[in-house]
């Protein structure tokens, strides 16, 4: 019979009283990054979790970045392509996703500057007409706020958020007067 707060033989912990604390933070490693990919921070984060000492963590993270298993760039790059195509997310958004993940500022800058404009005014079109339905019943300025509201969430800017909704919905100006200020 196991306990619940027994390790599993061979897990990190059982192999931390056998092995040299840099064998036991790279195998920590391995199957973090096994499961998906990590940023620096974050497994950084777990080893000191996991007890590893800090000068230890570092100097194999150090090689782990050096040999290419950890890149940040890239990841924020995936990150970037990833949650914009999927959740529809806008920069502002992205930008803080990434920068919670411990990405340096100039990589997250460089991964959104990948982001098409264009590209990115699709993709809130593209939202704004599968929500669009769901709002039939409303009122135009309160059916136009809920949309844009939902598109700002996301990290649109107000005044793109609106002109797509506009757009999409095929509102008049004058049908939502005033309404642009309530976002921005």
């Amino acid at each position: 019979m196991r306990y619940v707060n027994q390790p599993t033989p061979g897990s990190p912990a059982d192999l931390q009283d056998e092995a040299d604390p840099e064998q036991v933070a790279r195998t920590i490693l391995l199957r973090r990054l096994s499961a998906a990919p990590r940023t620096r921070s974050e497994l950084r984060s777990d080893l000191l979790r996991r007890g590893i000492a800090e000068d230890v963590a570092d100097r194999v993270l150090d090689r782990f970045v050096e040999v290419g298993l950890v890149d940040d760039a890239a990841y924020a790059h995936l990150w970037v392509e990833s949650r914009q195509r999927t959740r529809g997310s806008a920069r502002a958004v992205l930008r803080q996703e990434l920068r919670g993940k411990g990405i340096d500022a100039a990589q997250a800058e460089e991964a959104l500057a990948s982001i098409d404009p264009e590209a990115e005014r699709e993709r809130a079109r593209q939202l704004v007409q599968s929500k669009a339905p769901a709002t039939a019943s409303l009122e135009p300025a309160a059916r136009m706020r809920r949309l844009a509201g939902m598109l700002q969430r996301r990290g649109y800017p107000g005044s793109m958020a609106f002109a797509v909704v506009r757009e999409v919905l095929g509102e008049s100006a004058d049908q939502v007067d005033g309404l642009e200020s309530l976002g921005e």
